[in-house]
């Protein structure tokens, strides 16, 4: 797993092709808070569970599913 502290607000995160999932709010708990005002968000907030996550580098966080399986499991429940 990887260690939470290293994500930090405001980082992209990507699926595992590559694609743009959403960005980095703040972390809430076992959960990454996406930002509502991303394109992708469509003015709500999702969440993603850190066990989601691949690597946390280079200013990124990848995650270990593909953008289409991530946006399909992304959570809108505050």
């Amino acid at each position: 797993m990887v260690d939470p502290s290293k994500i930090q607000d405001h980082m992209p995160v990507i699926g595992s092709d590559g694609g743009h999932v959403g960005t980095v709010d703040h972390l809430d708990g076992q959960r990454i808070k996406l930002t509502r005002t991303d394109p992708e968000a469509k003015g709500q907030h999702h969440f993603i569970h850190v066990d989601s996550i691949d690597t946390v580098e280079d200013g990124t966080v990848k995650l270990n599913r593909t953008t289409a399986q991530a946006k399909d499991e992304w959570g809108t429940a505050e």
